[in-house]
């Protein structure tokens, strides 16, 4: 993850959640009050967000000593700590809920991933993301993503060309927004084109696209519209695909398998901070 961006993203949450003060804090304890607050898991999954951690306790107050039990990808258990933030009472107070909130959602999606990647079963065959993340987190959630064994798909519109079906059906065919993307764009930047239909993969084969996405199609037409594919074509399976019905797609020899909900519809891991008090930071 980017740290730069982090540090720009973690800022305007930062913004978002304390606004000129914590109110509630700043009338409580003084600057001088210390104490220790541990982040633990509340039940089993794959912990993401290390340096999330850090990087957001640091932003706050550099006095803040920050100590790490495991690292990113590790599995939790019920129960398990996670960290230990020492030093000053409001600054771990106004963190913890910006913290834990990614954390969160971070480790929901890593951990949904690697079911998604364990379910599939497959050497050949590479899960990854989509689009469909929430917006201002898709940074967080596709290295997520990554931590859970997946990987990712373009970020956004700009780094990679994808014609999908409203592409096409504005266009006209698939060969005239083709050979437009390729009047416009370098040759550095690869082309992705959406089939339904065995006619419509057959036209995207002969203008060589560099990969070809099955929407929406069973195993079985996978399987055969791979075997249709020159090898030199990466190839990828969408829609309609979930955890009851991927290991299906195992011998279809796909490439690749991109999945929405693995971001869209990831529960959070429950992932809290249990603060000892003021007399607690010496104990540690």
């Amino acid at each position: 993850m980017n740290q730069i961006k982090l540090e720009q993203a973690l800022k305007q949450f930062f913004m978002e959640d304390i606004g000129d003060n914590d109110l509630s804090s700043d009338a409580i304890f003084s600057e001088n009050d210390r104490g220790s607050g541990v982040i633990k898991a509340k039940q089993s999954g794959v912990f993401c967000g290390e340096n999330v951690v850090k990087t957001a306790f640091s932003m706050l107050n550099p006095n803040l000593e920050v100590h790490m039990f495991v690292k990113d990808g590790h599995e939790l258990t019920a129960g398990e700590e996670i960290a230990v933030i020492k030093g000053s009472i409001r600054s771990i107070l106004q963190g913890e809920r910006v913290v834990l909130n990614l954390l969160q959602r971070m480790s929901g999606i890593a951990t949904l991933t690697k079911q998604a990647v364990l379910t599939l079963n497959s050497t050949h065959t590479k899960i990854c993301d989509t689009r469909k993340t929430t917006p201002g987190l898709r940074m967080f959630e596709k290295y997520a993503v990554r931590i859970g064994g997946g990987y990712n798909h373009r970020f956004g519109l700009y780094d990679g060309v994808m014609i999908k079906d409203n592409h096409i059906a504005f266009c006209g065919s698939i060969t005239k927004a083709v050979e437009r993307v390729r009047n416009r764009v370098g040759h550095m930047v690869k082309i992705e084109v959406e089939v339904e239909t065995e006619e419509q993969l057959k036209e995207a084969i002969s203008v060589h696209p560099d990969i070809i996405m099955f929407d929406n199609c069973p195993p079985e037409q996978v399987k055969k519209f791979v075997d249709m594919t020159p090898p030199d074509i990466i190839t990828e399976a969408s829609g309609g695909i979930t955890l009851k019905n991927l290991a299906d797609y195992k011998d279809t020899n796909v490439d690749f398998i991109s999945l929405g909900f693995i971001t869209h519809s990831a529960p959070s891991i429950d992932i809290s901070l249990s603060f000892s008090g003021r007399n607690s930071y010496e104990s540690f």
